[in-house]
């Protein structure tokens, strides 16, 4: 008996640092592209873009499509999530399989559940054809399955070595139009142009699921399938976000494929992910990769200090760190790095040394996650032996909770230690620089009013973002990341940079003339932290952050950290910053000051006007 009628589904739980990057699920779709010949009927259900609650709707979908096979591919956080949508297959007589990283990893465990008949370890393509073709998990290479109360496990299956065999991901069963918070208003999609990683990092999946063998697609192959990508989105901008773990680990097929897709001059922004030592080693790659559109890269940096790179097997100096931010940046690329706190033997003292030493070799984004040992790494088994993880909850597996014991930090403190390094690193002198480095590939400065709504949409994602994460310890979290905000740093940078040369704001400062503009957030009766804007008619003097208030300012905006309603409730886009702002603009008292609130109104105003006038000039166009 073969399986024709199949559901595939991505369960929504996916939390921690991949939180703004929730990717398609195109590991789905490339199952589906490989199986849709030998079925009746394939549909993959993304429950991240799907109607809450789930459990409705998921019923609906299995009472309609009526499948006789549901995969369901997990990751850590999705582990309860994916065991109940498994349980609802289950209760209507449908065979069940998990896969992905996280199955593949606790076959045992997920099988112990009634609801659960199958898992596929590994690469999921070959194994699900043979399985839905044969209908039996029997002699199949790549499966765990139930043989009454035993669990067999089938022989690993080997790598598909030739990744230009595979069809490309089946993008026409798509049901959503995909968007990312960091490109508002561009279509998104997902490439993988490689599988695996030779990397053998230590709290990393890919070496026990991929044996630190990288396969790579050819030059050729991709662009094939970036050119399908434009066509699938009608010639719209897009961002691509390219999923493999080190996008450089064979330079010259890279090479290959820039001056292959720079013939066609495409309107897409691509993000990456690479190490750093390939990035200083290849300067002239980076300036090919930025000049085709490849703006985004995500560095693993992990720590400052070689004890720390040693114990995770990073297997590289952290003298290229600095060389290879500098490369990125030369051309106007953005230099990001992600950094592990929380590791055994690292005490507090070293990781606040972390969002200094970003900023030092020159990051322009940066991400401090807490070392989570996932189940199958070295990490993993690390600690397990030592018994040192506490956390049996699988949800909070997700680099922003701390799960095992820490020689000299608690959990609290750890995680209150990552919102700290996050305040230290993102602060407005990161936003301008960020900027400031924009403007090396497109020549021109970045407009207030855009630059302005970026900030707010960053705010707004970053509340809700941490209210899921930190539960109902979100306003301990965020009164840390406020009291963490004044550093000297800020003021010297943007004395010696100009707000005003990286953002267009001459007509606006023109119309504001002198001015010290202050605004202070109140931190729930503790000692307030001001950011204060010094102005001339030509020049933003500098921007400082302190801990108290000044007395001299000539514009005051006072608010309370309650006021952004981080008591567990979502935070309202529309309501909530319709109330803050005319609890801002109720700050400040007397003539003259009422006089200079007017004075920034009329200056704000006519830039949001020209804002909005642009920004639906280019909505038409595109």
């Amino acid at each position: 008996m073969s399986f024709k009628r199949i559901l595939l589904i991505k369960p929504s739980g996916r939390h921690g640092l991949s939180f703004a990057f929730d990717i398609i699920p195109t590991g789905l779709e490339y199952i589906a592209a490989y199986i849709e010949d030998v079925v009746d009927e394939i549909n993959i259900i993304d429950l991240e873009m799907e109607p809450k609650p789930i459990q409705k709707t998921v019923e609906k979908y299995l009472d309609e499509l009526k499948p006789d096979l549901v995969g369901i591919s997990m990751s850590a956080t999705e582990h309860s999530e994916g065991l109940e949508i498994a349980k609802l297959a289950k209760k209507r007589g449908i065979t069940t399989v998990l896969g992905g990283y996280h199955p593949t990893s606790i076959p045992d465990e997920l099988l112990s559940h009634s609801q659960v008949d199958m898992v596929v370890r590994g690469e999921g393509e070959q194994t699900m054809h043979e399985l839905v073709t044969i209908g039996d998990a029997k002699g199949i290479d790549g499966i765990s399955y139930k043989e009454g109360n035993k669990i067999i496990h089938n022989p690993n299956r080997g790598f598909i070595e030739d990744l230009d065999t595979l069809p490309f991901p089946a993008r026409h069963l798509r049901r959503y139009v995909y968007h990312t918070t960091l490109m508002q208003g561009w279509e998104h999609d997902v490439l993988t142009a490689s599988r695996g990683c030779w990397g053998r990092c230590s709290f990393c999946c890919e070496p026990s699921m991929s044996k630190s063998h990288q396969r790579y697609r050819s030059p050729e192959n991709v662009t094939d399938e970036i050119l399908e990508i434009v066509k699938f989105h009608t010639d719209r901008p897009i961002s691509i976000e390219v999923t493999d773990p080190h996008f450089m680990g064979k330079p010259k097929l890279v090479d290959r494929l820039c001056d292959l897709l720079f013939q066609h001059k495409l309107d897409i922004r691509f993000g990456v992910k690479v190490r750093p030592d390939s990035v200083a080693k290849h300067p002239d790659i980076i300036r090919k990769m930025i000049a085709i559109g490849v703006e985004g890269f995500e560095m693993g940096i992990e720590s400052p200090n070689m004890k720390d790179i040693k114990s995770t097997s990073k297997g590289l100096k952290t003298d290229v760190h600095a060389k290879a931010v500098k490369n990125i940046k030369k051309w106007g690329g953005c230099a990001g790095g992600t950094f592990v706190i929380g590791l055994p033997d690292q005490t507090e003292d070293e990781i606040l040394q972390f969002p200094k030493y970003a900023k030092k070799i020159g990051l322009t984004s940066s991400a401090f996650g807490i070392a989570t040992p996932y189940p199958g790494t070295k990490f993993y088994n690390e600690l397990g032996a030592q018994g040192l993880i506490f956390e049996t909850d699988w949800n909070r597996f997700d680099e922003m909770h701390s799960v095992f014991k820490a020689k000299h930090l608690s959990s609290e403190r750890t995680e209150e230690l990552a919102s700290i390094c996050m305040a230290k690193f993102w602060t407005l002198d990161t936003f301008i620089e960020k900027d400031r480095v924009r403007m090396i590939k497109y020549g021109t400065k970045q407009p207030l009013m855009k630059f302005i709504a970026d900030r707010i949409h960053d705010l707004e994602f970053s509340v809700n973002a941490g209210l899921q994460l930190q539960e109902g310890n979100f306003n301990q979290h965020a009164k840390e990341f406020i009291d963490a905000s004044p550093d000297p740093a800020i003021k010297e940078y943007t004395e010696n940079i100009g707000m005003h040369n990286v953002i267009e704001m001459s007509r606006f400062l023109k119309l504001l003339g002198s001015q010290t503009i202050q605004l202070t957030v109140k931190n729930n009766g503790t000692s307030p932290t001001s950011w204060i804007f010094k102005t001339t008619k030509d020049t933003v003097e500098y921007i400082q952050v302190i801990r108290g208030k000044l007395d001299e300012s000539t514009i005051n905006f006072d608010i309370d950290i309650m006021d952004f309603r981080l008591d567990g409730q979502q935070y309202s886009s529309k309501i909530d910053n319709i109330r803050i702002i005319a609890k801002l603009l109720a700050s400040n008292k007397g003539i003259k000051k009422q006089s200079n609130m007017v004075r920034l109104l009329a200056a704000g105003g006519i830039e949001f006007i020209k804002y909005l006038g642009e920004k639906n000039v280019s909505n038409v166009t595109n």
